[in-house]
């Protein structure tokens, strides 16, 4: 997106905000609180039925708002409970006080009980799963997937700065094993320009993360976990949100998100956001020289501090959503367009050695969703969530230079060969349509069934000018799931339920193999389906008023992604013959909360197990001539066992501390090379290799209220990362002086935070990587040093 437009969206937000009506003359306030434990609810909407009169409650529950003298229904409204009305009379200049209980609903995924320091369990949900608020980070410069990093379990894995390939590490599981939502919506096929390492932090209002175990909700195909990105769900009459935060490596980023909610219903939103940056940070490297005849040699002898250069990224989105809310026939129905744009510059390939100076991707794609959902349809406790989406992507390789670069991006003619990896001018055509119904049904009281399906359909179409056989699209791959969950859940008090569930996962794919020993030309189409059958159990057990027990188990399945079928058209070969991965994933959990006056504790600890069969493998051991080329086979057992900790403590608004521990003992139970193999692993009961196992994080907030002036408020806040050294490849293998280790890191990030009108003006400066340590996440790829950054954040609402 342009800059012209996105000042053109800040006028706009500004527009609205002059349109906010003034001060009224009738007052009333008081306290929201929670039928089950007393507690207040947090960020509850407060409305004033057939008006624009609202407000939310505060992290203790307490609301205020002003309205014209008159008789109005008081609502009070928020996920996971039933809502409230009560009649009140409001007379002018005259104040008074009301507290409103609520009183919990049942569902599936329940409320989310979310401390001041951000993190806490999910309640009443009988699964291991974890929600990080993220209104403490509103004022950074972070994005989603930095924001997951403070949860048990999640170690994010990047290659780079701004823009990079990213993996999310969940409990041992990565890459295809865990699955992302955004509102409970798959984000299969949305293309990487809205990628979780793309989306601002205030995208969210907060980020679930469901371990393992996965509710039949979801109706996906996730070993490791699910994460869910929660968007703002409170009813708005007019909002404007906007940030802009300028730092190191010429890194520009840009956030306006603006709506209306009108008294009819209908309501609209856009959101727009931008990242761009040159990346060009420093890294410790050897360097190759080019010689005056021709030839080159590496100085392995000296490492140097050279800077990236081909590095740059940026990309663009635009998210525009109109619908209506609260109607007789929905309580949402709402119709969405979003527009994604990127463009990369490729620096280095797999390790860090290898220096491209101009290969690069670029791609866009358009995304148009509709989304209903309705409680008590037709009959009382019969609730239906449906949703259609439909990606299409196009993503460009290029890769046409005929030199050779350097870390000095000195260059050196190839001789006529083409390509800095593999010639290529390539588009990639991605469409991908999703469809979700979700229905659930409470009757006798102390029962719900829920019934879950999800269709999903993805066509990729390849077209390289270079390469005549697939010059036109001709060779289209397809891949159609569908996925159905049904579950049971018993909740017959408070303190205790269990749901059992089972799930049919039935894939068909259709695509095209070489039928020659190359692995090149003569394509055949073929076609394979698969059909497996999966189920689980999970229960929640109230110990005591504070204390919560979790036990849940799931056999789970990952179904095999085209590219591991089908091959990739360019150094991947298919393997038509893949099995689903299973996985025997069990979750023990155990966690307390606990407010005492001004005081809250919260500390939790999991203990997991993952028994997964029929690992799919990617192999480089084909070989064609001079190349080498991947392939994929169904061959090895993971035994994963660990735990995870987190603790934090809270004191009012002043002050939050805590951290989270992470110990993942993945090992490889192949006892032989292959499969019918009779000769035996070398690497049988070793760890897995190039994966943290041992990572660690801590934080503290301090908040000065009233500083300078009554509404304005200072805060400052310390965070640390720990990774222990981990081995790159199979650790029995050479000798411990010689062995490749990424080596233990330890970082440090501070920031400071000016708000100003309670939270209306804010001003915030941070700096990553305070002690400049050289990060690693594979050994051989650098992230950035020392970084500072600066962000300007306006908001206003009226509820």
């Amino acid at each position: 997106m342009s800059k012209s437009i996105l000042w053109t969206l800040m006028l706009c937000m500004f527009m609205q905000t002059l349109a906010m009506s003034a001060q009224q003359t009738a007052m009333i306030s008081g306290k929201v609180l929670s039928t089950e434990n007393n507690e207040p609810v947090e960020f509850a909407t407060v409305v004033l039925v057939g008006t624009t009169h609202g407000t939310v409650t505060d992290r203790r529950g307490n609301y205020s708002l002003s309205a014209p003298a008159g008789v109005y229904t008081l609502a009070v409204k928020y996920i996971g409970y039933k809502t409230a009305e009560v009649s009140v009379t409001l007379e002018n200049n005259r104040s008074q006080h009301l507290n409103v209980a609520l009183e919990p609903s049942v569902s599936e995924i329940a409320a989310v009980n979310v401390t001041a320091g951000g993190v806490s369990r999910i309640n009443r949900s009988a699964f291991n799963a974890v929600a990080v608020d993220t209104e403490g980070m509103l004022n950074s410069t972070r994005n989603l997937s930095e924001a997951l990093a403070k949860l048990p379990g999640i170690k994010l894995r990047e290659t780079g700065g701004v823009g990079s390939d990213t993996q999310y590490m969940l409990d041992g599981f990565s890459g295809n094993h865990v699955k992302v939502f955004i509102d409970g919506v798959p984000q299969e096929g949305v293309g990487s320009a809205f990628g979780l390492n793309n989306i601002p932090v205030n995208f969210a209002e907060r980020i679930e993360v469901y371990k393992g175990v996965v509710p039949v909700g979801f109706g996906t195909d996730a070993l490791g976990g699910v994460i869910n990105i929660v968007t703002g769900k409170r009813p708005v009459s007019m909002f404007v949100d906007a940030s802009y935060s300028y730092g190191s490596f010429n890194t520009h980023k840009s956030y306006v998100n603006f709506g209306q909610t009108f008294r009819n219903g209908l309501n609209y939103s856009i959101n727009a956001f931008q990242n761009y940056s040159d990346n060009n940070y420093k890294i410790d490297t050897y360097v190759e020289y080019f010689n005056a005849d021709g030839t080159s040699s590496m100085r392995e002898d000296k490492i140097e501090s050279v800077e990236r250069f081909n590095d740059t990224y940026h990309n663009e989105s635009v998210i525009a959503k109109i619908g209506l809310v609260d109607k007789r026939f929905a309580d949402k129905l709402t119709l969405g367009f979003t527009y994604s744009h990127f463009y990369k510059e490729i620096q280095t390939g797999v390790i860090q050695s290898v220096v491209f100076g101009s290969k690069y991707r670029k791609g866009h794609a358009l995304i148009y969703s509709l989304e209903y959902s309705k409680r008590n349809l037709l009959t009382k406790g019969l609730n239906v969530n449906a949703s259609v989406n439909f990606n299409d992507n196009v993503n460009n390789n290029v890769d046409t230079s005929q030199y050779k670069f350097n870390w000095h991006a000195d260059r050196k003619y190839m001789n006529g060969s083409v390509g800095e990896q593999s010639y290529q001018m390539s588009e990639y055509k991605t469409t991908n349509g999703n469809a979700t119904i979700n229905v659930s049904y409470r009757f006798a009281r102390f029962n719900t069934i829920t019934l879950n399906h999800v269709y999903n359909n993805i066509r990729r179409k390849t077209k390289s000018d270079i390469l005549s056989s697939i010059s036109d699209y001709t060779l289209p791959k397809d891949t159609r799931k569908n996925i159905t969950g049904l579950s049971y859940r018993l909740m017959p008090t408070r303190r205790w339920n269990l749901s059992v569930f089972g799930k049919y996962y039935n894939q068909f794919n259709a695509g095209s193999l070489s039928s020659n020993s190359s692995g090149i030309g003569d394509y055949v189409r073929s076609t394979t389906r698969v059909s497996v059958f999966g189920y689980g159990a999970a229960g929640t057990l109230f110990v005591m008023n504070d204390w919560q027990l979790k036990l849940s188990y799931e056999k789970a399945y990952r179904l095999p992604t085209t590219d591991e079928l089908f091959g990739d058209d360019d150094l991947e070969m298919g393997a038509i013959d893949l099995k689903p991965e299973d996985s025997n994933n069990a979750n023990i959990n155990l966690s307390y909360n606990h407010l005492f006056g001004k005081h809250r504790a919260y500390a939790e600890a999991s203990l997991v197990y993952r028994d997964t069969r029929n690992y799919i493998r990617r192999m480089t051991d084909k070989y064609s001539g001079n190349v080498y080329y991947a392939s994929y086979q169904n061959h090895g057992k993971v035994l994963t066992k660990g735990i995870s900790a987190s603790l934090r403590y809270d004191y009012s608004r002043l002050l939050s501390i805590g951290g989270t521990f992470n110990y993942m003992n993945a090992r490889n139970r192949e006892r032989y090379v292959t499969v019918g193999s009779s000769q035996l692993s070398l690497y049988y009961d070793q760890r897995i290799p190039n994966q943290p196992y041992l990572y660690a994080n801590a934080d503290a907030t301090v908040n000065w209220p009233k500083c300078l002036a009554d509404d304005n408020q200072l805060s400052l806040t310390y965070g640390n990362s720990y990774i222990h050294e981990f081995p790159l490849y199979w650790e029995n293998l050479g000798q411990s002086s010689t062995k490749s280790r990424v080596p233990s890191q330890m970082s440090h990030d501070v920031s400071v935070t000016y708000s100003i009108k309670n939270g209306r003006y804010n001003l915030s400066f941070e700096c990553r990587n305070l002690t400049d340590e050289a990060l690693y996440d594979n050994f051989s790829l650098q992230k950035a040093g020392r970084a500072f950054y600066g962000k300007v954040r306006i908001y206003f609402s009226k509820i």
